[in-house]
């Protein structure tokens, strides 16, 4: 009985083990990932170059390893299986090409000898429609051969043992019920689909051009037919191409297949980049016919035109550049690198609204790096050398919770601020403009403490001490793991360590502004506290530090929660959007905290090295009942010290009120650019 068993049990693991997915996948290529024979390479990027500009080539390349193909449940009967690849095709020629690609399914690792031309490196003639071959292949063929059978010289077919298609389409793909047609020799990027279904004995085949992300639901040929006795237990596939009389680049850019399962999707993202394509060119009789009379008749007017565009162009892209940014070198871009990266700063790559100026995406051209740019308008020169002085300096600084200032460029009436694109956008979106999508709680906690470790080492770890001067929920940017980065440098100002910080114009928003600045207009890194104070209130409350309400008087968050805790309900205020999923204590010490730095008198305040430390729980937050406590009034910022309070920071009674619309950036200047740019910002 025990020998019994263990026959048994090696035979269901033999079953399991036939029965699995064979699969793999290529989202470009190295070396060692395949083996090439004929002209076929694999670049130094990662692409599969299967032909090169010489004439009557054949590039073979085969993965290494065996596939079998056999049903373990019946050995008669082929599995399903599925391939998808990218490809392209660049011709010499507008309209002629030479000759294809064929995916192929064969005996060998290799096909001894193939021709090139019309033969796509496949067969020759003495073997060409042997069944005997045991070779199955999607040709996506680029010349019509009538002998052949060819439907036209554009055309995507299933070929069996044979050159002439069982079954053939013209090239394009089906969308919302249209056919649209596509160009293979274009040098475009195109994705196929190869799939074979082993219970309905079906062979679909898919074709769309690489913008397509997903597979149309229609096939473009579909055709009946048992493979059984076509494709052999054991196999192998790759790819073949060959060219004729015409020089042709046939490339392959990923690759990925599945036996019993669907082939994995690839990351087209992450494909190699195709070659700058060389110029087409036409047949001979076309230019000597048509081309050489009409560039001789027009020779005169492009010269005409070359040189009125010429000067368009240095109008279009001219720059200011002083003799005082030449050591700035690299942290200065220049206009016309920004203006491609952005498309000519068109609305698709809108991006939204940060301090004074519209940001927007853009793609540097040469290192082909995602950045943000924010556009600022500029009527004064008044300061500006400070300005940028101030601004590249910024940018020299790094650190993984700031958004890096990558530099600045200036034109016209324009200033220009790069950043690093933050693929996931601003906090605030997430917590009020979002309401399908909710950051829990131990995110918000994480976004927390890296905002707080970012502004610790502009405060208390840069050479100089750097006050951003507008911290908040919109200027902390999500990078791709959803970590916090405090960004926006537009407004940050930078003093010697012990130097008293001078006097400034009032800037920032409105609920993150801290009495004192507004009273005096001197920013420190206590204002700085107080607007982190503003934050962590809303993170943790999921609303804005001042809401205007129609029949009452605003909202203010910080009342609010003043209120409730005094009443022992303070965990009463955590977001909706949270359902109650969050660590009661965590959540209580971010408040507490967002009040203790919301603390009228500036003395009160914690450092942001203290603030760390609460967070990290390396220290004890204080008690915040043995503290006194002054709050704002309904709509306006009222700060009237109590009778005999030592601690008054100077501030006489006053009362300061400005329009309260949410998330609005205000100065006490007559306009932005004497905010931004006029002495001591």
């Amino acid at each position: 009985m025990a020998a019994i068993f263990f026959l048994i049990l090696i035979l269901l693991i033999f079953i399991s083990l036939a029965s699995g997915d064979q699969s793999f996948i290529f989202n470009g290529f190295s070396s060692g990932d395949l083996i090439l024979d004929g002209v076929a390479e694999v670049t130094s990027n990662g692409l599969l170059k299967l032909t090169n500009t010489y004439d009557q080539q054949i590039g073979h390349a085969f993965y290494p390893n065996s596939i079998s193909f056999k049903s373990p449940s019946n050995n008669s009967s082929i599995s399903s299986f599925s391939a998808t690849f990218v490809f392209a095709i660049n011709s010499e020629y507008d309209d002629l090409g030479g000759h294809g690609i064929a995916f192929v399914v064969s005996p060998t690792r290799g096909l001894p000898g193939a021709r090139p031309s019309e033969n796509l490196g496949l067969f020759n003639e003495s073997n060409n429609g042997n069944e005997a071959n045991h070779i199955f292949a999607v040709e996506i063929d680029t010349i019509q051969n009538l002998d052949l059978k060819d439907i036209n010289k554009n055309h995507v077919g299933i070929n069996i043992n044979g050159l002439v298609s069982e079954r053939a389409e013209r090239a394009g793909y089906w969308v919302d019920g249209k056919f649209r047609n596509l160009t293979l020799i274009s040098g475009e990027p195109m994705q196929l689909w190869v799939e074979y279904d082993g219970f309905e004995k079906q062979i679909n085949v898919t074709l769309s051009p690489i913008e397509i992300r997903d597979k149309p639901k229609i096939p473009l040929l579909s055709y009946r037919r048992d493979l059984s006795s076509v494709i052999n237990d054991i196999m192998y596939i790759g790819f073949s191409s060959s060219t004729g009389s015409i020089t042709t680049l046939h490339y392959v850019l990923g690759w990925s297949f599945s036996v019993n399962g669907e082939a994995q999707r690839l990351n087209l993202s992450q494909l190699p980049k195709l070659p700058s394509r060389p110029g087409k060119k036409q047949r001979r009789s076309k230019f000597l016919t048509v081309g050489l009379p009409l560039i001789s008749v027009s020779l005169a007017s492009m010269t005409v035109l070359g040189v009125i565009y010429f000067i368009h162009r240095r109008r279009k892209f001219a720059e200011i550049l002083e003799d005082w940014e030449l050591e700035y070198g690299p942290q200065r871009f220049k206009y016309k690198d920004l203006y491609r990266a952005t498309k000519g700063f068109r609305e698709k790559e809108f991006l939204g609204f940060g301090g004074f100026g519209r940001v927007y995406k853009g793609v540097l051209p040469n290192s082909k790096i995602e950045v943000a740019v924010k556009k600022i308008s500029h009527e004064s020169r008044q300061g500006m050398k400070e300005f940028v002085a101030e601004i590249v300096s910024v940018g020299r600084l790094r650190h993984r919770n700031l958004v890096a200032l990558l530099g600045y460029c200036r034109r016209k009436g324009e200033l220009f601020l790069v950043y690093d694109y933050m693929r996931n956008g601003s906090l605030d979106s997430y917590l009020h403009e979002l309401p399908e999508i909710t950051i829990n709680w131990e995110q918000r906690f994480e976004i927390i403490k890296g905002v707080a470790s970012g502004l610790f080492y502009l405060h208390e770890q840069c050479e100089k001490v750097v006050i951003h001067r507008d911290v908040k929920a919109s200027n902390v940017l999500l990078d791709d793991e959803f970590n916090g980065r405090l960004g926006d440098f537009g407004l940050a100002k930078m003093y010697e360590r012990g130097a008293d910080p001078r006097t400034t114009h009032v800037v920032g928003t409105l609920g993150y502004l801290a009495p004192e600045h507004i009273r005096t207009g001197r920013a420190t890194t206590r204002t700085d506290v107080y607007a982190f104070g503003a934050f962590l209130l809303e993170v943790a409350c999921g609303r804005r530090p001042i809401h205007p309400q129609e029949d009452a008087d605003d909202f203010i968050l910080m009342d609010w929660v003043f209120s409730c805790w005094t009443n022992g309900q303070i965990l009463r205020t955590a977001d909706p959007k949270l359902g109650g999923n969050f660590e009661p204590s965590q959540l209580e010490l971010v408040l507490k905290l967002g009040l203790l730095c919301s603390h009228y008198s500036p003395a009160v305040r914690p450092t942001m090295h203290q603030v760390l430390q609460y967070l990290q729980a390396d220290a004890p937050l204080p008690d915040l009942a043995s503290l006194r406590w002054r709050l704002s009034g309904s709509g306006f910022f009222n700060f009237r010290p109590r009778d005999g309070d030592g601690d008054s920071d100077g501030l006489d009674d006053i009362t300061m009120s400005y329009p309260l619309s949410t998330g609005r950036n205000v100065t006490s200047s007559s306009s932005v650019a004497e905010s931004i740019l006029s002495e001591g910002r």
